[in-house]
């Protein structure tokens, strides 16, 4: 099982939380087999994207998160 993960949420009164789109509850994980391997995914999802407008930052809470054995 993997054991190191990354929270992602949505920050207090992002227009996605509305009920119709992705609601105020909404989170996702994604898991990783070793620490090294989460820390550049957390790096690479913090990055501004490319296909953004200038200016438009990713609205996007993001969280270390582990498993216990």
């Amino acid at each position: 099982m993997k054991r190191y993960g990354i929270r992602i949420t949505l920050p207090e009164g992002s227009t996605l939380s509305a009920a119709h789109l992705l609601g105020s509850g909404w989170e996702s994980f994604r898991w990783y087999d070793t620490e090294d391997a989460r820390e550049r995914a957390l790096v690479d999802m913090a990055r501004d994207l490319p296909n953004y407008r200038k200016g438009d930052r990713l609205a996007q809470r993001l969280e270390r998160v582990e498993r216990d054995d």
